[in-house]
């Protein structure tokens, strides 16, 4: 009896990653062992990098938040410290949005932190 081997799926999965890997550089494009590496790292960075993403954007909320309070006279370690005691839960994410967007707003936040 042949062999059965599906040539067809075979295909179709290499055509795949071959697509995926298209606009890379040298034999990483269209060489398949090398496409097949080169495709398997990048999915490993890009689950990596949807991690650290996350702490990326949490220092940046941080840098905003810092630079508005000390427009004011506070560091942002007093600032959160001030924030805590007196249970004013606002996360970081709006915080800076409001520090960029909304100084008026951040300003009353500030003064209610440190009454």
């Amino acid at each position: 009896m042949p062999r059965s081997v599906n040539a067809v799926a075979s295909r179709a999965r290499r055509k795949r990653i071959l697509k995926e890997t298209r606009g890379n550089f040298g034999r990483r494009k269209n060489v398949w062992t090398v496409a097949k590496n080169t495709y398997e790292k990048g999915l490993q960075y890009a689950y990596r990098d949807r991690k650290r993403k996350k702490g990326q954007f949490r220092a940046l909320w941080i840098q905003r938040i810092n630079a508005a309070a000390r427009l004011e006279g506070v560091s942002y370690s007093k600032l959160m410290g001030m924030m805590t005691k007196q249970n004013i839960e606002i996360n970081r994410k709006v915080l800076a949005d409001l520090a960029m967007n909304h100084p008026e707003a951040f300003k009353a936040v500030l003064n209610k932190a440190m009454a």
